[in-house]
């Protein structure tokens, strides 16, 4: 019983993951059971080390079904002129009762690139190098990416919590960021 809850969970985890990749329900149920079916008829000692690449063939299955919508977001994101903006005051925090729900509408918010490279690089912790690769796109712009991420996610966080701005819309880069 413990193993079928364990199995639950972790296909939770991968759907969720498919989702918030592709912004897509229809898709996200696609690459999971996909990636579930790749799984499923593996040999018993092999079962543990397939789940540790789950969530890799998942990234890699949702990456696929978005990447012309990848390719035109990096593009734009590429582009994107960089300009000061305000960000919630150093003293905001998030709120720690925070739910899953409001965590993906502020994810889901954010441009496609931009939210994929900060989800490859924050939440799954995958070097500026890996994540340029499997987001086929230049390390610098990957690295925009994820600024832009970033704040785009402070920002829509933080307005949820009911911060509001007045300042023009944009980016901060400063010289430590664009050689990070």
């Amino acid at each position: 019983m413990q193993t079928l809850t364990q199995t639950n969970e972790h296909a939770a985890d991968l759907h969720w993951l498919a989702f918030i990749l592709t912004g897509n329900r229809e898709q996200s149920i696609d690459v999971t059971l996909d990636t579930l079916n790749f799984q499923g008829g593996a040999n018993p000692f092999f079962s543990n080390w397939m789940l540790g690449w789950s969530r890799r063939v998942v990234i890699a299955k949702a990456l696929g079904v978005i990447r012309d919508k990848l390719a035109a977001s990096a593009s734009s994101t590429a582009s994107k002129r960089v300009q000061k903006s305000a960000l919630p005051p150093r003293t905001w925090v998030l709120d720690r009762h925070t739910t899953k729900v409001r965590l993906e509408r502020a994810l889901l918010a954010i441009d496609v690139f931009p939210r994929c490279a900060l989800l490859l690089s924050v939440f799954e912790r995958m070097s500026l190098e890996d994540a340029a690769v499997v987001l086929d796109a230049d390390q610098s712009v990957v690295r925009k990416g994820q600024m832009i991420g970033l704040w785009e996610l402070t920002r829509n966080l933080a307005r949820m919590q009911g911060w509001t701005s007045t300042a023009t819309e944009g980016y901060v880069v400063t010289s430590e960021m664009q050689h990070a």
